[in-house]
């Protein structure tokens, strides 16, 4: 039914007044007591194999929403009565922001993917940090707050621009990620760099400590896929040598080719820069995470996202090694039951396997290729 839905009506309209549409349909769901219980019934059954502790934090199973959806902490409960569980909301900057011009959103359909370059387009981090604190919960879930550099503010200013994001947010974070890998902010993903992340992450750590001291809020960065090997080694090296809590591994990638595309080329190449998500991810994102667990093993928590689609992609990134697994852009293309198939088909995976929990499970893939 979603399908037909998403034939009919959402794949006419724009795809950033669709988002808008929907987005507005899930808050208003979730502001109607009787609703919201029948709709969280239905689409958030819980599944007690799946109970996942991570980073400190005890949730109700590994798959949540990555940033991108909820940009400014709207819609936390409205996502979790559709099963997320956990929300990442952002990307949130000091500054409010327009983002980049439109238009700034598009489908590849026949791909399963997105291409965006919305700009971190959010209310900034004083705004969203007046919303969260405003908060009244519905349903109980992870939040987590990802924070990026304000497109005015000069590469050299960075620091200061995240520091800025931290104090305001992190008393309201679940866990805090630095978001350096988005390829829509001029300059941003030069800060992967060893010799600029390292005092960036320093100063966002001493500043959450320094902010909230009855109690340490978990840290964690946000890789791109486009890293050449040796420096998804070094950012693995240097999260350890700081004690980071973790990497998510990984953003967008600004890579067209090799990805299994079978949008027509001419019809990528005129929707021109931005940041590709969906299907043609998976391949290349579950490599790097491969790759990190293997260099820091069970030492630091990993994320993994970036074309995760099904029940087999979720499970693939835990025995890979993923503590959590998080989606967005199947979510377009699979609609409200998507969580729900999700859960259902990785409890159904635990059962079938020689693992009695999840975390038994996490990176027993790749140990295995190591050892053979």
């Amino acid at each position: 039914m979603y399908r037909l839905f998403f034939d009919l009506i959402f794949k006419r309209m724009d795809p950033e007044k669709a988002h808008h549409l929907a987005f507005a349909w899930i808050r208003a769901a979730a502001r109607v007591p009787v609703l919201r219980t029948l709709v969280a019934a239905v689409l958030a059954p819980r599944h007690k194999a799946l109970r996942t502790e991570a980073l400190g934090l005890r949730m109700h199973g590994p798959f949540g929403l990555a940033a991108g959806f909820d940009k400014n902490a709207a819609a936390i409960d409205g996502m979790s009565m559709l099963g997320f569980d956990h929300i990442e909301i952002g990307t949130v900057t000091a500054q409010p922001q327009p983002g980049n011009p439109k238009k700034r959103l598009f489908r590849l359909v026949a791909d399963r993917a997105l291409i965006n370059r919305m700009g971190f387009n959010n209310d900034g981090s004083a705004a969203v940090a007046e919303r969260l604190a405003a908060r009244e919960a519905i349903f109980r879930t992870t939040v987590g707050v990802n924070i990026g550099k304000t497109k005015v503010v000069p590469e050299e200013e960075a620091v200061a621009d995240y520091v800025t994001s931290t104090e305001r947010l992190a008393a309201h974070a679940d866990y805090l990620v630095v978001n350096v890998s988005s390829p829509n902010t001029p300059g941003l993903r030069n800060l992967q760099a060893t010799e600029a992340l390292r005092p960036l992450l320093a100063a966002v750590r001493e500043a959450a400590d320094r902010t909230v001291t009855s109690r340490r809020v978990p840290l964690l960065v946000k890789i791109a896929p486009d890293l050449a090997d040796e420096d998804v080694d070094a950012v693995a090296d240097l999260a350890v040598e700081l004690g980071l809590d973790g990497i998510i591994a990984t953003n967008t990638t600004i890579a067209r080719d090799g990805l299994g595309l079978r949008t027509p080329k001419g019809t990528v190449e005129a929707i021109g820069a931005g940041g590709l998500s969906g299907a043609p991810l998976k391949e290349r994102s579950l490599q790097v995470l491969s790759r990190l667990y293997a260099r820091v093993g069970d030492r630091i928590t990993l994320v993994g996202v970036g074309g995760i689609e099904t029940a087999d992609d979720a499970w693939e990134r835990i025995l890979a090694g993923a503590t959590l697994v998080q989606g967005y852009s199947a979510f377009i293309y699979e609609g409200p039951f998507w969580c729900r198939k999700i859960h259902k088909g990785l409890a159904e995976r635990l059962a079938a396997s020689p693992y009695a929990t999840l975390a038994e499970a996490v990176g027993a893939e790749t140990r295995k290729k190591a050892a053979a």
